[in-house]
């Protein structure tokens, strides 16, 4: 694969081309080839993508074999059947969002997200569908919601976890009240045997069972006879054993099997592989049954003084029959409020609060919905009133009895959407802090009867007290799971111990409130070492006498649930950081970096959630471009950040600022901040990838094409000078194959035309200011950048015509330059250099009364937040606070309100610059553009791909228009009648589609047209 550094760039990978091999050497190239030929799908055993597939959600790091890439039941039967013969462990793995570690193993990891991710039937009748393991939750829910029905589990993470894992975790969710597991969905299921024998299991009674099973007959009749053994032998200790809790996950599901049998006379093997995690059988595809749509749904948040409070609140309020109760405790609460993507909602809350439980009522109407609501606050709200009254005799208590000290209402949509985001991004928000010391899953999702929850949570507390530690309690309250995750530093040997001492201690308390060690993601590599205490040795022997039964060889993904062979686990093995891990960073990082641990700390924030790659079944959202085009995990903000942090830990046999390594890793990141704002825990890849590359620039050197965008506005102040010649030049016959040739930029992308009559001519020519500054209401340095000042200069008349409209006194900058340019391509002493000029000469400005208004979102972000990381000292922030795009200021000021305006009767559809949707600035363009009296159709899009130069660039042209085809496809869908956009580079993608007619206006030029 070429890189882009080079002086005549080679085209780099095509969208969704060829990744077969990614990076560094490949391991085991006989087996590769082995499996290649034996299959239509492809392997990756090459040292990046092992990597790539090292890690989960989970707290653990082991590199695998190699990754293998079915595309069929028999790909995967094919590959089955010569691992075992060869006694290879093999790994089956979807989004790897599993936090217990099941997804990680030195195996041949089968990603079946990549292509076995298909829809296969659906019956609106029976109310089942099938499909592939790759399938996301969201996906197959998107298929179904036109017949008002839906597969019922639902995980946090239901747009990036896929169905296999689902039922593999047996998986649920936060309505676990009103559903059951995955197990309760599971109708049939065809699966790899781990000698390759394919089979389908489903429903099949005692007498069937008995038939067909046979300990000397094939792999299939032994299994059979295993389950019938349990069934007849074990059912009086798996009734003593197993919990009475809806929500136990831990250990194999043994008692479904038993229940079954014993009170259907009939049973269901795809239930017994529903929290198997692989080891028993690999799954190909699944039959569920579903679940109807409810009608709507209404939200009541309740706020409380303490946690305990909250947990003596949940019984009670189960009585109301509420589809879900869900509690965030104070450090989740506090934690979420430093998180850009929801401190608004934190502060919606009520001063003082220190825990809440959010409850959720299914109804078939709203008025249902309130009344439910009404009557749950004035049986545990004293002195809250409700929007309705409550029935007769539901405040059958005192305020003596009653925990609560406030309550919030949610009825529409956007404010219940609300509620419900800032609970799902639980994990992301708990981890999102770049320290040492971080809030790790192991014990996060222990069950405990309700009844007994405040007493479990008093002696957890005690617990953590004595170790001097702390941790946030928030999940699924009304089911007892509470995801509890102490704060520990991991890179130290006390840490560790802790952990394991932790640990051990709360199995302990389970048992003693009737609880569970695993009420939802399983056990993985963090909880098979307590299924021994947990189920007694009985049982424990039971486990492994099935799992030899299922995979005599061992090689289903070794040392979940029942151990390895040997039967032995160890939580503390194969950890990601633990006292042995090391970390350098080969250079000096320029840019500031205020968080805890500076590069470092950001480059180990991602956690692995996978929340960059849930974007690929669901429109909306920035993160991750890239990714979504591709549907590889190199290209997702994880994948990236992983291969980052193994650079420098030792893991990859490439330096960080090698050509192979920028090339393979960090070339495709377009940079649009989309992951600053969409990654919960803020992970920042494109300030990494400038630091990375502008290192890279500093010991290799630069390509021509990179140095002539970096130098863009001295280009373009050339070439206008020299218009209308400048453009007709590109016109020649064979030019644009030369330009292409030479330096690498696509022949097949417009160029921008430059004008010899620039916006600072206009200016001057029209005599400057029209509105006195004694009469303006605001005055504004409008700051005209290269694209605006040299090729669009009606926008950057239209931005000062509208100004002065609304009274503002108006003056151009000196500059054309923001820095932008050079910063895109990570040259950071010249961005530097550029931004101290700007804040050099604009700072005395804002000191005197004046704010400075950007044209170009990019720009405007570079003097928000950008400069923030380039310069020090107080003049950089005053700058950055009275630094507005021109849409923001009129909204901000209410500028709009001092013009009569007279909108075209028009529909515009808007698409918002990523850079502003980066930094939560893009919503004041509709807003203002709304005010005026148009009608918008504000997108939910991400990036359109042109992404500044990336889209000129030949090697990247396709990809730039494969990342776009994400936002043409929404403008297609909008009933808008014209398509707006304030971003140079996104109105140039749209003129080079044909979704639009021409370059669509800024909305500055909307606002022109508005104007009386």
């Amino acid at each position: 694969m070429a890189s882009q550094f080079g002086d005549v760039p080679e085209p780099h990978l095509d969208t969704r081309a060829d990744y077969d091999h990614v990076g560094g050497e490949t391991a085991d190239p006989d087996l590769a080839a082995a499996i290649d030929e034996r299959i239509d799908g492809d392997v990756q055993f090459d040292e990046y993508s092992r990597q790539l597939f090292a890690t989960d959600a989970s707290i653990y790091e082991k590199k695998p074999i190699g990754v293998a890439r079915p595309k069929t039941t028999a790909d995967v039967a094919a590959i089955v059947s010569y691992c075992n013969e060869r006694d290879i462990p093999v790994l089956p793995r979807g989004g790897g969002t599993s936090l217990a570690g099941q997804t990680v193993n030195e195996a041949v990891v089968l990603d079946f997200k990549r292509f076995m991710d298909g829809f296969v039937d659906f019956d609106p009748e029976a109310k089942t569908a099938s499909a592939q393991p790759g399938i996301t939750i969201a996906g197959l829910n998107a298929e179904l919601e036109s017949e008002g029905l839906k597969y019922a589990p639902d995980p946090a993470w239901g747009d990036k976890s896929v169905l296999g894992g689902c039922i593999g975790n047996n998986s649920t969710g936060a309505h676990s009240l009103k559903y059951d597991k995955a197990d309760g969905y599971v109708e049939s299921i065809t699966a790899v045997l781990a000698d390759g024998t394919v089979t389908e299991f489903g429903w099949m009674d005692l007498d069937e069972l008995s038939a067909a099973a046979d300990p000397d007959g094939d792999l299939e009749a032994q299994i059979y006879d295993a389950v019938e053994t349990i069934i007849e032998e074990d059912a009086e200790e798996v009734h003593e054993r197993y919990p009475d809790l809806k929500r136990n996950v831990s250990g194999y599901n043994l008692d479904v099997i038993v229940e079954d049998a014993e009170e259907r006379g009939e049973i269901n093997m795809g239930r017994l592989l529903a929290g198997s995690e692989g080891t028993l059988a690999v799954i190909t595809e699944a039959t569920v049954s579903l679940e109807p749509i409810p009608e709507t749904t209404a939200v009541a948040m309740l706020t409380y003084d303490d946690v305990l409070d909250a947990m003596r609140d949940v019984a009670p309020i189960l009585e109301h029959d509420p589809s879900a109760v869900e509690v965030m405790d104070d450090v989740f609460l506090e934690m979420a409020r430093e998180t850009p993507e929801f401190s608004d909602v934190v502060a919606m809350l009520p001063d003082g609060t220190d825990s809440t439980l959010l409850v959720e009522f299914y109804a078939e109407s709203e008025a249902e919905g309130q009344q439910k609501v009404a009557d749950l606050i004035a049986d545990r709200v004293p002195d809250a009133e409700s929007t309705v009254e409550p029935s007769d005799g539901a405040a059958s208590i005192t305020d003596a009895d009653r925990n609560a000290v406030d309550v919030m209402e949610a009825y529409d949509e956007d404010r219940k959407a609300d509620f419900w985001k800032m609970r799902k991004a639980g994990l992301p928000i708990l981890l999102s802090n770049t320290g040492d010391d971080k809030h790790w899953p192991y014990i996060e999702d222990t069950a405990i009867p309700a009844e007994n929850l405040a007493e479990y949570v008093a002696e957890f507390q005690e617990m953590l007290d004595e170790l001097d530690t702390f941790a946030s309690y928030y999940a699924h309250a009304g089911p007892g799971v509470l995801h509890i995750r102490p704060l520990l530093n991991l890179k130290t040997q006390e840490g560790v111990d802790t952990m394991l001492e932790i640990a051990d201690d709360v199995t302990d308390l389970v048992m003693k409130y009737d609880g569970s060690v695993s009420g939802e993601h399983g056990d993985g590599r963090a909880r098979t070492q307590w299924n021994r205490k947990f189920y007694g040795e009985h049982l424990w022997e039971t486990f492994r006498d099935l799992k030899e039964t299922f995979d005599p060889n061992w090689i289903l993904n070794p040392g979940q649930v029942s151990g390895d062979e040997a039967g032995i686990s160890d939580m503390t093995q194969d950890l990601r950081y633990d006292p042995d891990y090391d970390f350098e960073v080969p250079f000096e990082p320029e840019l500031n970096w205020n968080n805890e641990n500076g590069f470092q700390g950001m480059t180990e924030l991602c956690h692995g959630c996978a929340g960059c790659t849930g974007y690929t079944d669901t429109t909306g959202g920035v993160m991750c471009p890239t990714y979504r085009a591709a549907d590889e995990e190199i290209t997702s903000t994880r994948g990236r950040a992983n291969m980052l942090r193994s650079a420098m830990n030792g893991e990859l046999p490439d330096e960080i600022v090698s050509e192979e390594f920028v090339s393979e890793v960090l070339d495709l990141c377009i940079s649009c901040k989309g992951c600053k704002v969409d990654c919960p825990s803020g992970v920042d890849m494109a300030k990494l990838k400038a630091e990375v590359v502008n290192e890279y620039h500093n010991r290799h050197g630069s390509s021509l094409r990179d140095k002539l965008f970096k130098n863009v506005d001295s280009l373009a102040s050339l070439a206008s000078t020299f218009a209308p010649l400048a453009n007709n030049a590109t016109k020649i016959p064979g030019s644009r194959t030369l330009l292409e040739k030479t330096i690498g930029i696509a022949e097949e992308r417009s160029l921008p035309k430059f004008t010899r009559n620039t916006l600072e001519g206009w200016w001057e020519s029209r005599g400057g200011a029209q509105v006195p500054e004694s009469a303006a209401e605001r005055k504004a340095i409008v700051f005209a950048d290269t694209y605006t000042n040299y090729s669009r200069v009606d926008v950057g008349k239209a931005t000062i015509r509208v100004l002065e409209a609304a009274g503002v006194h108006v003056e151009l900058s000196e500059k054309t330059d923001s820095g932008r340019p050079a910063y895109s391509k990570s040259f950071i002493d010249a961005a530097r250099e550029t931004a101290r000029e700007n804040v050099h000469t604009l700072t005395p400005r804002v000191r005197r009364g004046w704010d400075v208004v950007f044209v170009e979102p990019s720009d405007a972000v570079m003097a928000q937040s950008d400069y923030l990381d380039l310069l020090e000292g107080s003049d950089v922030h005053e700058l950055a606070e009275n630094a507005y795009g021109v849409t923001e200021y009129v909204n901000v000021f209410d500028l709009d309100e001092n013009v009569d305006w007279d909108a075209p009767e028009k529909t515009l559809t808007y698409h918002g610059h990523c850079h502003q949707k980066g930094t939560n600035k893009d919503h004041h363009a509709a807003e203002v553009m709304e005010r005026v009296g148009y009608e918008v159709d504000e997108l939910d899009s991400g990036c359109c791909g042109m992404a500044g130069s990336f889209g000129y660039e030949a090697e990247h042209h396709s990809m730039s228009k494969a990342v776009g085809q994400e936002v043409f496809d929404l403008v297609e869908e909008s009933d808008g009648d014209e398509v707006c956009a304030p971003g140079a580079s996104c109105r140039t993608q749209f003129e080079d589609s044909d979704v639009a007619d021409g370059q669509p206006p800024h909305p500055a030029e909307e606002l022109e047209a508005a104007l009386p």
